[in-house]
């Protein structure tokens, strides 16, 4: 075979090879790893807030430790803290409700697209608490005067002292501003989502639920994206 007849053939084979798909190709797989806190490195992806931003006095601390049975790694998150109704001495804010404590993942490069999903699933251990779960996505919904992300919440009660794998369907996930359910019939756009969050507040939640100042714990092995239909 001639140089330039192979040549030939060598670019009608990886034609072909790039045309030649199949149903899998196209099908994305039923589940993918969002955060998965299995390594220190995760803590590079989150920061942390609180009511001390604004003159209370509620702590939260985010760490990887050694997990105990129950746990799919040896490694999980564990975010905890101390609740707190009171503000500093002297301070000039003035918020309607102290108590509260998030961790919320700094922001995607650009954003991930889980159009594919239709459910969030998280492996936690709790106290007790009912905890929030927050997807914040590429603001499209407020006026562009406004820079804030779409942010969509829905509630995560824990069992105390009991790793359980919780699954949320996207589609329970309520829009909020600044924490109060919008009135309003709108839809999240899971194809340009931006981060995601989890908080715990002194107050509210669903009944049952350990409510009141003191403090909390939360242990997180890992959250996936799942397509279950």
């Amino acid at each position: 075979m001639s140089r330039l007849r192979a040549l030939w053939q060598a670019s009608f084979n990886a034609t072909k090879r790039a045309l030649v798909w199949s149903a899998d190709d196209l099908i994305p797989p039923s589940e993918r790893y969002i955060f998965n806190f299995n390594s220190k490195d995760e803590l590079k992806k989150w920061h942390l807030y609180s009511d001390s931003e604004y003159g209370g006095l509620s702590s939260a601390s985010l760490e990887i430790t050694d997990s105990v049975a129950g746990a799919d790694t040896s490694l999980t998150g564990v975010f905890s803290g101390n609740l707190s109704s009171d503000m500093s001495e002297g301070s000039t804010w003035r918020i309607r409700r102290y108590g509260f404590c998030g961790m919320r993942s700094k922001k995607f490069n650009g954003f991930i697209d889980l159009d594919a999903y239709d459910t969030i699933a998280m492996k936690i251990k709790g106290d007790g608490r009912c905890y929030i779960s927050t997807i914040y996505t590429e603001n499209w919904v407020n006026s562009p005067g406004q820079q804030e992300d779409n942010s969509w919440q829905a509630f995560v009660h824990t069992p105390q002292d009991r790793w359980q794998i919780l699954k949320i369907p996207l589609d329970h996930y309520l829009p909020t501003w600044r924490g109060n359910v919008i009135e309003a019939k709108l839809e999240m756009n899971p194809a340009r989502i931006v981060g995601m969050s989890l908080s715990v507040n002194a107050e509210g939640g669903v009944p049952g639920a350990k409510t009141g100042t003191g403090d909390f714990r939360l242990e997180v092995d890992w959250i996936k994206a799942l397509r279950t239909v």
